[in-house]
């Protein structure tokens, strides 16, 4: 045989026998299928006893969750969450500058800050602010007794509380992105707000975003601690009509339920913000 044709069969691969080939099955995963089947019938089986537990009163939940005063408790409760994170952050983002900047008494006044409002519980904040006239009766001449409404105490008992937090979810934010390419800009010679605008702020976000969003949700619910200074909110409402019908269990309910649709929404929000942010990225899959 001619020894070009000796190479021609030489390089065919020889096809093995389906008989050798071993026979690929995939992995039985009992356990995994157990323990689900297991947590869906807990979970069925706690749906059905609150849904057929009389106790809850879903008639009485039902005639109060759009009354008059509980949307107008509801409508409070979004107003303060909204005026707290933007002011909490737009303070946040301030001290987080000062605690990244190189004079040392900026960044000690920062981390001062943000140790002592950490510190300190949110309850004791708000009765202290609401006592101030206590504290202080007066400052710059003018008297402090009834100088703040509850609604102002909330406002700034909140926002400084929330700004300690947001300083450190922006500073981390910032520090998240690579000095390389901070540095490659100055080598280009953009200005420092493009700079900030066009590169360090868009990858910061990707990194503010998700705990910025916890902390959202977590105002919302935590708004529900005014109700001690008598602020009117959706819980504080709920709580003037069952002090008045002893139907404790179902107003609670009305609030339960308006606090879950407004977590979920925001959670929706928050997932395309995220998706937003993380263009270009693996996290966008």
């Amino acid at each position: 045989m001619p020894s070009d044709t000796l190479a021609q069969h030489a390089a065919v691969p020889e096809t093995p026998d389906k008989a050798d080939t071993p026979r690929i099955v995939p992995q039985r995963r009992f356990g995994q299928w157990t323990a689900a089947a297991v947590v869906l019938v807990l979970l069925a089986l706690a749906v059905n006893s609150v849904l057929r537990n009389d106790a809850f009163q879903w008639d009485v939940v039902a005639d109060y969750f759009t009354t008059t005063a509980v949307l107008r408790g509801l409508w409070l409760t979004l107003w303060l969450t909204a005026v707290v994170m933007v002011l909490g952050f737009a303070l946040g983002t301030l001290l987080a500058a000062f605690r990244l900047s190189a004079n040392p008494v900026l960044r000690a006044v920062s981390w001062g800050y943000v140790w002592l409002f950490r510190s300190i519980p949110i309850l004791v904040q708000l009765l202290l602010w609401f006592n101030i006239g206590a504290l202080y009766p007066r400052i710059l001449g003018v008297k402090t007794v009834d100088l703040l409404g509850p609604v102002t105490v909330a406002v700034i008992g909140l926002t400084l509380h929330e700004a300690a937090y947001a300083a450190e979810v922006v500073r981390g934010g910032i520090l998240s992105v690579d000095r390389g390419q901070i540095e490659a800009a100055q080598a280009l010679g953009l200005s420092r707000w493009r700079r900030w605008r066009r590169i360090v702020l868009p990858q910061a976000m990707r990194s503010i975003v998700p705990p910025a969003g916890n902390m959202l949700i977590g105002t919302l619910k935590g708004t529900s601690i005014v109700s001690v200074i008598a602020v009117q909110d959706l819980l504080y409402s709920v709580q003037l009509v069952y002090h008045r019908t002893y139907q404790v269990i179902p107003l609670l309910m009305v609030a339960t339920v308006w606090y879950t649709v407004v977590t979920s929404l925001l959670g929706v929000g928050q997932y395309y913000v995220e998706k937003h942010y993380a263009r270009g990225t693996e996290r966008t899959r």
